[in-house]
């Protein structure tokens, strides 16, 4: 298969979280890092793959935070302990977005809407959205990228889509070699 992009260091890296950065609990929450667990391989590919790019930055839905069933303190820990791992393999998230609100309430952060991109942008001027990637498990996630002109790559699951990826795979950690 061809290369996804011709990524240089001028490209960002978008990455929803459940699903892609570590194993999606269906129906249920993560609601302690003692039960996060990496995607297969990424750990050990992610300074590889995140080292290509200028930024990387997280988007990710959690409504478990709206639900009561975490505060939003304890997913900021939750987040940091994720980074602390992933500097721990030599690889670097410039910054996590998370939107806390229920699906369909205000102020509509969750993805497919694009305002985490756009503090993310904010944040760090030079992001591109026609040079991005969004890597995401959901239908949300690809509409998400393709609203912003990103490319966008699908991770295989049990969630069913309708939207077509420019790329599927079956792991992050695969990405590599189309990029």
């Amino acid at each position: 298969m061809d290369k996804l992009a011709r990524v240089d260091v001028s490209w960002t890296l978008f990455l929803d979280r459940d699903g892609v950065i570590n194993e999606r609990i269906f129906g249920g929450y993560i609601l302690d890092y003692k039960d996060f667990r990496f995607s297969e391989g990424l750990l050990e590919n992610a300074h590889s793959i995140f080292s290509r790019f200028c930024r990387v930055i997280v988007v990710t839905n959690q409504q478990c935070v709206a639900k009561g069933l975490l505060s939003k303190e304890e997913l900021d820990r939750l987040h940091d302990e994720m980074n602390f791992d992933f500097q721990k393999a030599g690889a670097k998230v410039d910054r996590v977005y998370a939107a806390l609100e229920r699906k369909g309430e205000p102020p509509f952060m969750r993805k497919p809407h694009t305002r985490m991109a756009e503090l993310a942008q904010n944040d760090f001027p030079e992001i591109d959205f026609s040079k991005s990637i969004m890597v995401g498990d959901t239908d949300g996630d690809l509409q998400f990228g393709k609203n912003l002109g990103m490319k966008t790559v699908l991770i295989r699951s049990a969630e069913k889509t309708t939207i077509e990826a420019d790329l599927m795979l079956n792991r992050l950690s695969d990405l590599i070699d189309f990029i």
